[in-house]
């Protein structure tokens, strides 16, 4: 920390983590000799040392920030707080890692009620110097002094209201002086401080204002969806004004140097002419294209294209490009890696793997796996007919239902209960970022594509559709009109984030198509990845739908699974309660031909490829009637029998009641007090080895009548809930004799794999015993994260995510592994199970198996392969290629 601030002259892109991106590229770019306007930066650990400190500067920040101001005086040839040639500054926050939309900036800084004069003289243009103070004073008053954005927007719309055309830029001088003494007053009102009418004061309170915001509710809430780090902190970047609202030669803008939605090699953005800053990606005004400037200024539009390229050639990625045009000169006020959505991210990487400017090693990093998921994101059925209430952008793809809300608080409450919901607004701000993250899709009148709605969207990857001019919202009345008819609070619409329609009700989606350059990528991913991905499948649907995502095998069939449908269920409760073992007998007899039928399947769908087929592990309460409900139909009965006076009538209540009461007594003989931790697993097959049997034949006669077809077959048999190596063995001379059996009854001999499910710490730990016998290991990560920290997983729902929000766990144990924990045994289990047999195969296939950061994890444990769900392969394929590179570049 010997030093805290920097002339942007003396920093560059490798500062990265001490200036922020933004300080660190605009450093890049002033290097560079591109037009950015003077200013320098106060970096990451100066806000660290902020907190640290108690909201207090650090020794010496403030003393260098004021020598610093006076270079960028000499550079403007203006002096901050002159009241004759007044210099004015922005203030913009700009973290390590990029966070659009939930930084604060201040804008204008230096007017005062003296400066504002000297503004207008200096620009011979009154309207100008009081637009650039009514902008001031409204930033500073909601970023500064906390006072509710809708108190000052209200007064701002009511002036609007009062010019012929309805737009800020047409308000005029005595307008935009009522417009600030009245917020003057509101600001007063709300916070019991008016904005310092000092412009040393001023930079004082701005730049703590930027530090304050790194800790706000919505960059907590980025950080902890985006897993960013909370320790970083951010930059702050004091930077010389230029003003995009000083004539109508002048405008702002955002432009990306390829289409952030499509990955289209177009020069691609929004412009608004006469305007400022923040206009753009507030939604105050929908923008026009940034082809329109090429018709205001074609030489302006050329450099600023030029610049594109430049920018683009030099970071070897997409641009994100924010510019202010001053009366005919173009400044660039920043560049950063752009946001993309998934389809846009795979297009770019291959384009740029193809024009030479990265390797394909670098294309696969550049492609996050939750960008690759969004491209599994489903699209509406073009064979249902829709009727579609407002048009907009569509500012990021997908679609999605849900019931409309209007309030952010409002979305996150409802979320939280279940409901799907999509949020409606005029705009969205920072303080909307909750309420986007809990809803399906977002809405927003106003605004374009790079708006605060749009990026925020893309970035989650969640269906987006903006400036949706056609639709007028009522937040008292909770409804929006379309030319279609009215929506109220609660009515289902969809959005389809692909068009740009809002569609009335809730319509069904299909799954989209997969272009050449997903196939491309993925060829990649294939070529650079060692670590095998199968999927859980339970069904030949599923089964289908992960070879067509490339799945190299099923890790995981849930035999139980099978039995979940109405017309099978049935014989699997009479197995269940059969009293003894003639009627356990019949009941399997009847499930056999059901088992066989469906392992015949699976192979066929398969065929080249392991299919794992865990034996039958039922936590036997999931496959009975609910005690309660039957003992309420026992009383229904009892009721009717009461009221029956017909013989015929008495004799079938009375036949009904007998096999009620017959199931309850059942019921409750197997009743446990916890299922998932009592009779399952290999412990049914050990206690009722004919379960065991019935499986084992089915699963080899699908086998040989398989290998009989011509279909090459590669049957995996697993035990599962093992603890003791005698409950395997035991599992194990049952299996292979049923194996022989079958084998020696057909003349055929199939090859397989037996081996088990480690889900327990004590399988963990004594796997070396294990292994003497078990061929293959498949960690069960669901039950070893519950038996590991003592964590149900459907009841630890209710705590978990304050567990997260709160930084007592950076993740949810059944979403990411636990590394320290579950991970050691998932080791200690790989490397014992390996000193007995030095060739075991061994897997993971618990949900972790589609995580990419736990897949990292099972790649550096020296794991064969991770299965997942069928729609989690392609994720799975990336993340394991992003695995090998990074292990290959360390």
């Amino acid at each position: 920390m010997d030093k805290l601030v920097y002339l942007f002259e003396e920093g560059d892109r490798s500062m990265n983590a001490i200036l922020g991106g933004k300080g660190a590229n605009l450093a890049e770019m002033s290097n560079a000799g591109l037009p950015v306007p003077p200013g320098f930066t106060i970096t990451t650990e100066a806000c660290m040392a902020y907190y640290a400190n108690d909201k207090l500067f650090p020794d010496g920040m403030w003393l260098a920030s004021k020598e610093a101001l006076k270079v960028i005086e000499a550079k403007a040839g203006k002096i901050y707080g002159d009241p004759e040639n007044p210099l004015l500054l922005s203030v913009r926050s700009g973290a390590p890692v990029s966070m659009p939309g939930m930084m604060d900036t201040v804008l204008n800084l230096g007017l005062t009620s003296e400066t504002v004069q000297g503004l207008a003289v200096l620009t011979n243009d009154e309207r100008f110097a009081w637009d650039a103070y009514r902008r001031f004073v409204q930033a500073f008053g909601e970023i500064v002094l906390g006072v509710p954005k809708e108190r000052l927007h209200h007064v701002l719309e009511q002036a609007m209201q009062r010019t012929q055309s309805g737009r800020d830029s047409d308000l005029s001088v005595e307008q935009l002086q009522t417009v600030v003494t009245r917020y003057q007053e509101i600001i007063f009102g709300e916070s019991r401080q008016n904005v310092p009418d000092d412009a040393e004061e001023q930079l004082r309170m701005a730049i703590a204002a930027v530090f304050d915001s790194w800790m706000t509710r919505r960059a907590v809430d980025y950080r902890r969806i985006n897993r960013l780090p909370d320790d970083v902190g951010t930059a702050v970047n004091v930077q010389a004004m230029v003003f995009g609202n000083v004539s109508a030669n002048s405008g702002t803008g955002v432009a990306f140097t390829r289409h952030p939605s499509t990955g289209e090699p177009t020069f691609f953005g929004e412009f608004l002419d006469n305007a400022q800053g923040e206009d753009v990606v507030a939604g105050i005004r929908t923008p026009m294209p940034i082809a329109k400037l090429a018709d205001m200024n074609a030489d302006v539009f050329q450099q600023l294209q030029q610049v594109g390229n430049q920018l683009e050639r030099h970071y070897r990625d997409m641009q994100d490009i924010e510019f202010t045009i001053e009366d005919g000169r173009l400044y660039m006020l920043q560049t950063r890696t752009g946001k993309r959505t998934g389809r846009s991210a795979i297009r770019i990487a291959v384009d740029m793997v193809n024009e030479g400017l990265i390797s394909r090693e670098e294309a696969l990093q550049r492609v996050s796996p939750q960008q690759l998921e969004q491209l599994l994101h489903p699209i509406i059925d073009p064979a249902v007919e829709t009727v579609t209430l407002a048009q907009g952008l569509p500012a990021s793809p997908g679609a999605a239902s849900g019931r409309v809300v209007f309030d952010a608080d409002e979305a996150e409450e409802l979320a939280a209960k279940g409901d799907e919901i999509v949020l409606v607004r005029q705009e969205t701000n920072p303080d909307d970022f909750h309420g986007l993250v809990a809803a399906n899709a977002v809405i927003t009148a106003r605004g374009g594509m790079t708006s605060h709605a749009a990026v925020v969207a893309r970035g989650m990857g969640k269906c987006c559709v903006v400036g949706a001019s056609d639709i007028e919202i009522d937040y008292g009345k909770q409804l929006f009109s379309t030319p279609a008819g009215s929506v109220s609070r609660g009515d289902w619409v969809t959005v389809d984030g692909n068009t740009g329609q809002i569609l009335m009700g809730q319509i069904n989606t299909i799954d989209p198509d997969l272009d050449e350059n997903f196939k491309k990528l993925m060829d990649w991913a294939d070529e650079f990845r060692t670590m095998r991905v199968r999927a859980n499948a339970d069904n030949p649907t599923d089964a289908q739908q992960a070879r067509e995502f490339g799945a190299e095998g099923i890790g995981l069939c849930r035999t139980e699974h099978m039995f979940f449908e109405a017309d099978r269920i049935e014989a699997m409760r009479q197995m269940i309660m059969a009293p003894n073992a003639v009627a356990r007998a019949e009941a399997l007899a009847k499930l056999e031909p059901l088992q066989t039928g469906d392992f015949v399947e699976l192979f066929r769908v398969m065929e080249g490829y392991p299919v794992t087929i865990r034996l039958l592990d039922p936590p036997l309460h999931e496959f009975l009637p609910r005690h309660e409900e039957t003992v309420l139909q026992i009383t229904n009965l009892k009721l009717k029998l009461r009221d029956a006076t017909d013989l015929e009538a008495i004799d079938s209540l009375m036949q009904q009641i007998n096999e009620k009461t017959h199931i309850l007594e059942q019921i409750e003989r197997l009743e446990e007090s916890n299922p998932m931790l009592g009779h399952r697993g290999c412990r049914l097959g050990i206690m009722y080895p004919e379960i065991t049997e019935m499986q084992a034949r089915a699963i080899f006669t699908a086998a040989v009548q398989c290998h009989g077809e011509g279909t090459d077959v590669h049957p995996e048999v697993m035990v599962p809930l093992v603890s003791f190596s005698s409950e395997f063995n035991a599992q194990e001379a049952l299996v292979r004799r049923v194996a022989e059996e079958v084998f020696a009854e057909h003349g055929v001999r199939i090859d397989f794999l037996l081996g088990t499910m480690i889900e327990l710490p004590r399988a963990a730990l004594t796997a070396d015993q294990i292994a003497e016998s078990a061929e293959f290991f498949s960690f069960g990560t669901n039950d070893l994260t519950q038996t590991t920290m003592g964590l149900s997983r459907d009841d630890s729902a209710r705590f978990l995510p304050g567990y997260v929000n709160q930084g007592v766990l950076q993740d949810d144990p059944f979403q990411t592994i636990d590394k320290d924990g579950v991970g050691q045994l998932v080791r200690i289990g790989t490397e014992r199970g390996r000193l007995t047999r030095p060739d075991l195969k061994v897997g993971i296939c618990g949900e972790h198996g589609g995580d990419p950061e736990s897949i990292d994890f099972c790649y550096q444990a020296g794991l064969n392969y991770v299965s997942c769900s069928a729609f989690r392969v392609p994720v799975a394929r990336l993340a394991a290629a992003q695995a090998s590179i990074k292990a290959d570049a360390n």
